[in-house]
């Protein structure tokens, strides 16, 4: 993924350009409000309850610029706030059925199987663990772990070999922790990316590993004191997160995403959002595992 030549916009602009993107009366640069649509679902499916009770819970992240970050009003905007109103939308739902519930990595599964959310939309890789205990719709987009280290990057790191003695920050139950495992037993596991920035300034870390979109939001957002190394070493395929087994939600969510893929309502939602900073890509095809 090739980052834009726009990255260097200031973090006030980003935070306005975020505020527009979830306001349907912003102008002509804000990003509409998916139409509500009206359709019969099976009776007893997951579908038709929420459609009958005109509301949802969606679990995102409230701190990671471009994909889920609360505004001035204390409302999430970014590409996952989208993609569940999208999902909103076909069920029927106008945004203001949607309740956004902050969900950090290490509560994602639980609040999934305690049905605290109907679905999770936060930067979510599928992977074959999480699958024992909750499903996954999607995957909706492809990151790729890599590293964000001070302006300059002092210490030369190209890479995770690069870390072998050197200490790294990460978000704890995250997959990046996980994987960097691999490569230092020095690791800070923080309760949000946001917690690792000062520890990157002050030396106290060396880096700060997660995806590389979350890392490229958090470098415009406080530059220019970061810049990612941009050598992604993994592949991290963002999911959809609902309750185990449900079969007929998730077809139904991948049906969702198949379709706003063709009509052109996921690029939207992406150049209103991250795109401000990265390159459109192509979305990934759907896995209906």
């Amino acid at each position: 993924m090739r980052v834009k030549k726009t990255l260097t916009i200031s973090a006030l602009a980003l935070t306005a350009v975020l505020t527009m993107a979830g306001c349907s009366s912003s102008g002509d640069d804000a990003a509409e409000a998916p139409e509500v649509e009206q359709t019969e679902f099976a009776a007893g499916s997951t579908m038709a309850a929420l459609q009958d009770a005109g509301k949802i819970t969606i679990g995102t992240k409230f701190d990671q610029p471009l994909f889920g970050l609360v505004d001035a009003d204390g409302d999430p905007q970014g590409f996952d706030v989208e993609i569940g109103k999208l999902i909103a939308a076909k069920l029927g739902i106008a945004e203001d059925g949607i309740t956004w519930t902050e969900t950090v990595s290490a509560n994602r599964e639980p609040f999934i199987e305690s049905g605290e959310v109907d679905i999770v939309i936060a930067t979510y890789t599928i992977n074959d663990a999480r699958k024992e205990v909750i499903s996954f719709a999607g995957p909706y987009y492809e990151a790729g772990q890599d590293l964000l280290v001070l302006a300059g990057n002092p210490e030369k790191i190209e890479g995770p070999d690069d870390l072998a003695g050197k200490a790294v920050c990460t978000v704890s139950g995250s997959t990046s922790e996980k994987n960097i495992a691999e490569y230092t037993t020095d690791i800070i596991a923080a309760g949000g990316y946001g917690d690792c920035l000062e520890p990157l300034r002050t030396g106290a870390v060396s880096a700060v590993t997660t995806d590389n979109v979350i890392l490229a939001g958090l470098a415009d957002q406080n530059a220019p004191e970061f810049e990612v190394v941009g050598n992604p070493f993994t592949q991290e395929p963002y999911g959809i997160g609902l309750a185990k087994d449900d079969t007929d939600f998730r077809n139904f969510i991948n049906d969702t995403l198949e379709e706003s893929y063709d009509d052109g309502a996921w690029a939207d939602a992406w150049e209103n959002t991250a795109g401000v900073v990265l390159d459109t890509p192509e979305p990934p095809a759907v896995d209906r595992y």
